[in-house]
């Protein structure tokens, strides 16, 4: 449908700083006037014969401008002070159906599947160009080191019309995007070699213009996943592959260097299908086409007890489940790990707030977390988990109804509740629609919704 676009005018504060606002008015949200025949006017209401659409969240923390509402952080006339922390789920207004999502460190990448022009766009911290080169009023030649606003990212496609974004991904300070026809590109830092090319002494990345196309993979990538400096990807083949900081075993390339290429990750995982790749601080996990889960990295919290008792693995190793059945996903954060299984049943060990209360603070094994505490219930006995996410200290969990359960640290309001307060039990968290994947950060997260008008 027709909509009336306001634009408010951009306001530029310094050669650091994005801000631009602007407020959409669709046609379908006014009431339309039609005659009934018989003189008098009758008004439609939206919903009647309006398709769904699919709705942008934001929450956490806003400072650093990754929630993308540059009134939060510069006020307009109507505010006289900046809003810090968004403490639950705000609508952000976005012109295409955003289809994908990722939440780095203080700042955001979304992306769309259309075939048009601008697919990516991104909001927040961007002083290592991990939202590319922002071009800033005052001069071509620099950028902004914050975006306030959705802008968009410019890939160097070959076919810009042709080519979709699948999948975005971010790490500290680097991101990865997926496309259908013309493979992972990455932008950011790579002092550690995740951006998948060779490193370049005393390379400064603020305003960097370099966006690299990655090669080296057997087939097609299907799948990528940043760590905190390393990158995963996962093939078509079923095969992992790896490059970037290595220094906790993360890249599971069977050392402690850094890789500047990727390489495909051997140890237990040689010869195994995967299906599915996690990774968000310094461990990694891997699950396997029948079920199985695969890890390597950091375990000084546990996450890797199953297999050893040090606090490294550099290779992947097979971890033993013992009561979780087929492990259909698998969500890792900084000291934490979720999976979720084929029943739609949700296990979580490592440290921090696992989600069973206060006293769970600590496991070396697989605590079930009660699916009562995710709606399920004599009324609703078929309620199932169907996607489980992590950030560095908190987890989030959808249902197959579309609601969403976060739990954990609350850092800055990260957990989208109403309050700064931690989560001990899964929470469900007041989103309008049904919740249909979340991406989870530091200190913000970030939900695709599917309006139910």
């Amino acid at each position: 449908m027709a909509s009336l676009c306001v634009r408010l005018h951009t306001r530029h504060v310094s050669n650091g700083l994005r801000v631009c606002g602007h407020a959409t008015l669709s046609k379908a949200s006014r009431p339309q006037e039609r005659s009934d025949g018989g003189g008098g006017p009758v008004f439609q209401y939206v919903g009647q014969h309006k398709k769904p659409t699919h709705k942008v969240f934001v929450w956490g923390f806003s400072f650093t401008g990754a929630l993308g509402i540059p009134s939060f952080v510069v006020p307009d006339s109507g505010r006289k002070k900046p809003r810090k922390y968004q403490l639950t789920p705000y609508r952000l207004e976005t012109a295409e159906q955003i289809s994908s999502a990722a939440c780095g460190y203080g700042f955001t990448l979304i992306a769309s599947s259309t075939k048009d022009a601008s697919k990516l766009w991104g909001m927040g911290l961007n002083k290592d160009s991990q939202l590319g080169f922002q071009r800033t009023q005052h001069s071509r030649h620099r950028s902004y080191d914050y975006v306030l606003e959705p802008s968009p990212v410019a890939l160097p496609l070959t076919e810009p019309l042709q080519t979709r974004v699948l999948q975005v991904a971010c790490g500290r300070a680097h991101s990865l995007v997926l496309t259908d026809r013309e493979g992972v590109f990455s932008l950011g830092n790579n002092a550690y070699g995740q951006c998948g090319r060779r490193l370049v002494e005393d390379e400064v990345y603020s305003g960097s213009h370099v966006i690299h196309k990655m090669d080296g993979f057997d087939s097609r990538v299907v799948q990528v996943a940043c760590g905190q400096d390393h990158s995963l990807f996962l093939t078509e083949s079923g095969k992992v592959f790896a490059c970037g900081w290595g220094a906790d075993g993360q890249t599971g390339l069977g050392h402690h260097n850094i890789s500047c290429s990727p390489v495909e990750v051997g140890g237990e995982l040689a010869g195994v299908e995967v299906q599915q790749i996690s990774t968000y601080g310094d461990c990694s996990l891997a699950v396997s086409r029948d079920g199985q889960l695969y890890g390597w990295g950091n375990s000084e919290y546990l996450q890797l007890a199953s297999v050893t008792e040090t606090t490294q693995i550099n290779s992947p190793r097979r971890l033993p489940l013992r009561g979780c059945g087929k492990v259909v996903q698998a969500a890792c954060g900084g000291t934490q790990v979720a999976v979720l299984n084929e029943k739609g049943e949700v296990f979580v060990w490592g440290f921090g707030i696992l989600g069973k209360g206060p006293k769970l603070s600590e496991s070396s094994t697989p605590e079930m977390i009660p699916s009562t505490l995710f709606g399920r219930s004599e009324f609703s006995p078929s309620v199932a988990v169907s996607r489980i996410r992590c950030g560095l200290n908190h987890f989030a969990a959808v249902t197959d109804r579309g609601e969403l359960f976060v739990w954990g640290k609350n850092i800055r309001g990260c957990l989208g509740i109403g309050t700064k307060d931690d989560q001990y039990f899964p929470w469900r968290v007041t989103v309008q629609g049904q919740v249909l994947d979340v991406a989870c950060g530091v200190d913000h997260m970030v939900a695709l919704v599917k309006s139910l008008l």
